[in-house]
């Protein structure tokens, strides 16, 4: 609309300069001798005119004096007809002249643009300049994310800060920077599943959007701690897709459907992703995939933790305190473990199959285990000469639906 208001605008201007000059009676004037007579012969018919009208001339001398100048303009010319036909036809050349410029030009100049011109430009100057509008937004966003980050080299321990670097880093689609990001956060954070399942998203994105390896461990790891965590359930379902295991991949996407709002658009998208997979998965385990599920074997131990009255004055409020299992032989890799404070004693804690750090090394997979509670002040998680222990060298392992009373641990040792 604004270059065809631009445009109308340039015609109106050429059309102010052009035509009163054809419009007006007086004509320019002509080289030849025949336009000059003429123009002559009309200034003396406007005399007469303006004579007979002031009653200087009568009318018949008007009468008189006017065939004497048109049997001389026709002498001259070598015309006939009245002299007034003659100026009207001179005076009327330039207002035909002006009606035809103004039709023309317009239709001309519309069919030419019409031809050969690109109105789509039009368009794309719009994006462009919306594009440019933007970008001094982008550029402010790019600098406040500049800022954090030097802020976070002075401040390596702010975790939150790291997570809004991570997440602005992906909004920038800059996937190696928020891996680093998320990188600094996770280990900051421990196993958060919300941190966790960012930092495999990036690190998926900065791979070529593949899941295998260490973002799937991550994925599977926070659905280990949260197993209705809708976007572990999408990257979960994504991983083992591909990975070919299209009947994992449907159970996981299954359970994410029905956390999902009824109707919704991502319910909608998943059902079409079941649809596809369907067509994958062989007749027989489609079948053996619909069929309930079994029940799946956890377990979980209840341990009741307090600080022995002489080591009060030893321990610090800050102090990290770290409840776990192992296994009675074999690694001392924990099977489930808790990190609290000392501030928080005295506490009661639940160990359980979704803490475990390797699936194959959970509390289901064996029957008795041995329990510790152990007081860092470094917050190590490896034993330290100086840190303050409590032990129980053995307890029974219980499935999680059974009634079971808290094992007692008292911190009244300290590791030599």
């Amino acid at each position: 609309m604004l270059f065809l208001l631009i445009a109308s605008v340039m015609i109106l201007v050429a059309f102010l300069i052009v035509l009163p000059p054809l419009w007006r009676k007086q004509p320019a004037a002509e080289p030849d001798q025949d336009q000059r007579n003429i123009a002559i012969a009309r200034q003396r018919l406007a005399e007469l005119k303006e004579q007979l009208q002031t009653g200087a001339l009568t009318q018949a001398l008007y009468d008189e004096q006017l065939l004497e100048l048109e049997q001389a303009l026709s002498d001259d010319l070598d015309i006939s007809g009245s002299l007034e036909s003659h100026v009207k036809a001179a005076e009327t050349g330039g207002r035909w002249m002006a009606t035809v410029l103004v039709l023309a030009i317009p239709f001309l100049a519309g069919s030419l643009y019409w031809a050969l011109g690109n109105y789509q430009s039009l368009t794309q100057a719009d994006q462009a300049a919306a594009a440019n509008q933007a970008t001094p937004e982008l550029e402010q966003f790019n600098k406040m994310v500049a800022g954090l980050a030097q802020r976070l080299e002075k401040q390596p321990d702010d975790a939150l800060g790291w997570t809004m670097l991570g997440r602005s880093y992906k909004y920038l689609q800059q996937y190696p920077k928020a891996v680093v990001a998320f990188e600094h956060a996770y280990k900051l954070t421990g196993d958060q599943p919300e941190i966790m399942l960012l930092y495999a998203e990036a690190l998926a994105f900065a791979n070529n959007e593949q899941l295998a390896g260490k973002p799937a461990e991550l994925v599977f790891k926070a659905l280990a701690m949260e197993p209705d965590n809708t976007t572990g359930l999408w990257f979960g379902g994504m991983a083992k897709a591909q990975a070919g295991d299209f009947v994992a991949a449907m159970t996981l996407w299954k359970k994410l459907e029905s956390l999902l709002p009824p109707g919704s658009e991502p319910q909608q998208e998943i059902q079409g992703l079941l649809a596809k997979l369907a067509t994958q998965i062989p007749e027989g385990a489609a079948q053996e995939q619909a069929k309930p599920a079994q029940p799946v074997k956890t377990a979980s131990i209840d341990v009741q933790v307090s600080l022995a009255a002489e080591l009060q004055k030893s321990a610090s409020p800050e102090d990290t305190v770290f409840v776990y299992a192992q296994a009675l032989s074999g690694s001392p890799m924990p099977l489930a473990i808790v990190r609290k404070q000392v501030a928080d004693l005295p506490l009661t804690v639940n160990l359980n199959d979704a803490m475990a750090m390797m699936p194959t090394m959970k509390l289901s997979n064996f029957e008795q285990v041995k329990l510790l509670a152990r007081i860092s002040k470094s917050g190590n998680a490896m034993k330290q000469p100086g840190d303050l222990i409590g032990v129980i060298e053995q307890a029974t392992v219980t499935d999680k639906s059974s009634d079971k009373s808290p094992h007692k641990i008292i911190i009244n040792s300290q590791v030599k």
